[in-house]
């Protein structure tokens, strides 16, 4: 048998190699732009917080504030009513169907309702399947957030402040212009938030900074990332998890955009996009999140498009309500 020349040999062997390296690369994800999109949800659904209705009538025994309805779908999420007094399993189930949970403002307690055991049930489930890598991110508002410092801590730890029905600057901390929440707002909004007075408080319950210095398990799991006073009590008004995609403020901010019937509502240009880049940024991170319905039937069923908001006009708390 002719012997082969080495030029002959060398070229094989690099043809050898060549398709070695091709089919390992086969083997490999590929990361195109396209494939980097399948881990963005490009329609996520969040979960808003129904509560009880002080005075209930038929048909009208739960309610969810439209402003909160509205606030999710700007950002381009739609909106499942989370309805109270389910059992666990009916919530576990929507869990796994939900790609975020927002807890609004209202007048629940939370230490016993319907509203506070929904909102430990998925506070649990979230914990629970972020630890295991399952992104899953939760929002309070107001009461929300005054849920969350209870649901953390295991404990009431709000102070009385004289806040009800006042817009206030925000006093950012240092952590707030390197936190997931605002690094993404333009710095002239963030020079508006820290010396205008964009953010609209409704509350009479605050988490004084004193008590949150001392309590170990809000410190361990929350930032702070701004402040505020009554004048007399210094308060946490903005928090997100250092471990967790849980975030709170005490302010409204799908007020400024949605909501007419109060003269203290800020409705500055400034304002307006206080309510958008909040928004644009929880429904992004709902967007990390890949759960979804068994079926387009049943996702059909459990959007809030079934139910039709109501004008509830200029005396009322809020423009529109949605009731269960």
């Amino acid at each position: 048998m002719a012997k082969l020349s080495r030029a002959t040999v060398c070229f094989a062997f690099r043809k050898m190699i060549l398709l070695a390296v091709c089919v390992s690369l086969s083997c490999l994800p590929f990361f195109s732009s396209a494939n980097r999109n399948d881990s963005i949800n490009d329609r996520p659904i969040i979960g808003v917080l129904a509560q009880d209705v002080h005075s209930p009538t038929p048909n009208r025994t739960a309610y969810i504030a439209a402003s909160y309805v509205k606030f999710l779908e700007s950002a381009g999420a739609r909106v499942v009513p989370v309805m109270i007094n389910q059992t666990l399993e009916e919530y576990k189930t929507l869990f796994n169907s939900l790609n975020g949970i927002l807890y609004p403002g209202g007048g629940a307690s939370i230490i016993s309702s319907g509203y506070e055991r929904a909102a430990k049930i998925f506070y649990e489930l979230a914990i629970e399947a972020n630890q295991r890598g399952d992104y899953f991110p939760v929002w309070g508002t107001c009461l929300g957030y005054e849920q969350l410092t209870y649901l953390t801590s295991g404990k009431l730890v709000l102070s009385h402040t004289n806040t009800s029905g006042v817009s206030l600057p925000l006093n950012f901390t240092d952590d707030a212009k390197l936190s997931k929440m605002f690094k993404g707002f333009p710095a002239e909004l963030m020079k508006d938030l820290a010396s205008q007075p964009l953010t609209e408080n409704s509350h009479k319950w605050s988490l004084a900074v004193s008590t949150y210095n001392v309590n170990e398990e809000l410190k361990k799991f929350y930032k702070v990332l701004s402040t505020n006073t009554d004048g007399i009590t210094e308060f946490v008004s903005t928090v997100e998890a250092y471990d967790y995609p849980i975030y709170g403020t005490q302010w409204h901010p799908e007020k400024n955009a949605f909501e007419w019937t109060r003269p203290y509502i800020p409705h500055s240009p400034s304002a307006v996009k206080t309510t958008f880049y909040m928004a644009e940024f929880f429904v992004s991170e709902a967007r990390k999140n890949m759960h979804k319905f068994e079926s387009k039937e049943e996702e059909s069923k459990a959007l809030i498009y079934n139910y039709s908001p109501v004008y509830t006009g200029p005396n009322g708390v809020f423009e529109q309500i949605y009731y269960f």
